[in-house]
């Protein structure tokens, strides 16, 4: 009976409940209705034989009335189809809440929208893709500053001889906005042409049906002129990292994995690259003029800049400023490159682990790049582009250790032709220019004055805003202070530095940084 079934017993004992060879009759259930005591002894494995696996492939399992066998199959089928739609409601659920802490981490506006500003348009990205304009080739209105021929030997580095990312402390970059360009300011009092921008302005434009973050650009109205502009600080600055990944980033701003130390640490890393790859031998290919830019003594960083004009309609002419990076010698010609950097910051974010797959897997490495960085990517490819270069190099840069975020190394670099890696991430050149025509058309409409185009932080459509004619001279005054600036309020000191102005000193260690 019952009283005499033993208390505890090691499995496979003899006077374990579990042993076969005990009479079965001899434990009745409690329930008569419950069938786990013939499930345990169905599922619980025989011995293993000795003689080999061909016996324990043809074995039986202990024999229960069919019905009963047949009962338990039913119930794992059933378990097992409660199971996947468990699985599938927790995946639904899990990627829902993921893009919705997305959109709460990530999509905040660009600009802090003021209560007085007048929103003129309100454009969806839709109707952006199916615009369409030829121009026609380019001319050089003028070339300044100086290249440095770019360093082949980089082209063999792989993951298994990689070279740690050095710092240019010394080397001067400088981000300067449309109108505070002394040489656009010359080409516009000579009636050069109707609308002015730089490079990255204009990508921003081109690419902005695959952006995600929020961005703005300034366009003032001057006359019969066109002014884009970006803002002092601005997003178009950094470079965003994982903007089209549906990969949740953390949402504390401090935290070293956050979209904006990220942004952060992707331009200083392209900054330092873009100077790493050069010979550094003195040797350097002289322009037109010097860096418009730079003081006499300054050590500069070696970029060229390509003042260029297109003919948009019948008397509209665009002038940008564009940049290259380094010069490569082809059959004796000097080709124009330009130079980024692709960084990893942590494999689990990507799936795709670099030091493991870049040598064996680029391709892979390249699709996760492009799934993630559309948007980076495409704007490079499109600086590229209004540029002329010949070769656009894309280096690959990971941490050290993945909660290291000051140490770097270069773990390979690759070199593309632009318009054929325009062609491979399907981004076409005639779609490109007709956002820009579009936009300059729109704007050419608009009454003389200042206004914002805004990207809306959470839906695809950008935003056109009339702002007063002040707006965005004094940031300190516009603009909310940074997060870690209210936590921590500022000494005397900061707050007359703030209060006055940063100095050129201390934008250039922004720069740097």
């Amino acid at each position: 009976n019952a009283s005499n079934r033993p208390s505890s017993g090691k499995p496979g004992s003899a006077d374990s409940p579990f042993d076969f060879s005990l009479d079965l009759d001899a434990f009745p259930l409690a329930n008569p209705d419950d069938g786990s005591a013939f499930r345990l002894v169905d599922t619980k494995p025989t011995p293993r034989p000795k003689f080999g696996p061909k016996w324990r492939f043809n074995q039986h399992r202990p024999q229960l009335p069919q019905r009963r066998d047949e009962e338990v199959e039913a119930r794992k089928r059933e378990a097992e189809k409660e199971r996947a739609r468990r699985d599938r409601l927790y995946n639904l659920n899990r990627s829902n809440q993921n893009q919705q802490r997305r959109e709460a981490a990530i999509f905040k506006s660009s600009v802090d929208i003021q209560p007085e500003w007048n929103m003129l348009e309100q454009i969806p990205f839709s109707t952006f893709t199916k615009l369409s304009f030829s121009v026609s080739d380019p001319e050089d209105l003028l070339l300044c500053g100086a290249l440095e021929y770019y360093d082949r030997s980089f082209d063999r580095i792989t993951p298994k001889n990689e070279r740690r990312l050095e710092r240019f402390k010394n080397r001067n970059f400088f981000k300067v906005t449309t109108t505070d360009d002394p040489v656009i300011r010359r080409l516009a009092n000579e009636d050069k042409a109707t609308v002015f921008a730089t490079d990255t302005i204009l990508a921003t434009l081109m690419c902005a049906p695959r952006s995600v973050y929020s961005w703005d650009i300034v366009v003032q109205r001057v006359g019969n002129k066109l002014f884009f502009d970006k803002r002092d600080g601005s997003q178009l600055d950094l470079l965003s990292v994982h903007e089209t990944s549906q990969e949740p980033l953390p949402e504390a701003k401090d935290d070293i994995n956050s979209a904006y130390s990220l942004s952060v640490e992707a331009a200083y890393i392209n900054q330092n690259f873009s100077q790493q790859v050069l010979v550094r031998d003195g040797n350097k290919v002289s322009f037109d003029e010097p860096n418009p830019f730079a003081n006499e003594g300054d050590e500069v960083a070696s970029v060229a800049y390509r003042y260029r004009r297109w003919k948009l309609d019948g008397d509209m002419y665009l002038v940008a400023r564009c940049e290259v990076q380094s010069v490569v010698e082809v059959n004796n010609k000097n080709s124009f490159v330009t130079l980024n950097a692709l960084n990893e910051f942590d494999p689990k974010y990507s799936g795709v682990d670099w030091r493991q797959k870049l040598e064996t897997q680029r391709g892979a490495v390249l699709a996760t790049e492009l799934k993630n960085n559309a948007n980076k990517l495409a704007k490079w490819t499109a600086q590229a582009i209004l540029a002329s270069a010949d070769l656009m190099k894309l280096g690959y840069v990971t941490r050290v250790h993945p909660r290291d975020h000051f140490n770097h190394v270069i773990l390979g670099v690759v070199g593309y032709k632009p318009r054929d890696f325009a062609s491979q991430i399907n981004l076409n050149t005639s779609n490109m220019w007709g956002i820009v025509k579009s936009i300059v058309d729109l704007c050419m409409k608009l009454n003389e004055g200042k206004y914002v185009l805004v990207k809306d932080p959470s839906k695809p459509q950008v935003r056109i805003y009339e702002v007063p004619a002040d707006a965005f001279e004094n940031d300190y005054v516009e603009e909310p202070l940074p997060e870690e600036e209210q936590v921590q309020p500022p000494s005397e000191d900061a707050e007359g530095v703030e209060a006055n102005g940063t100095t050129t000193d201390d934008k250039e260690t922004e720069a740097q940084t």
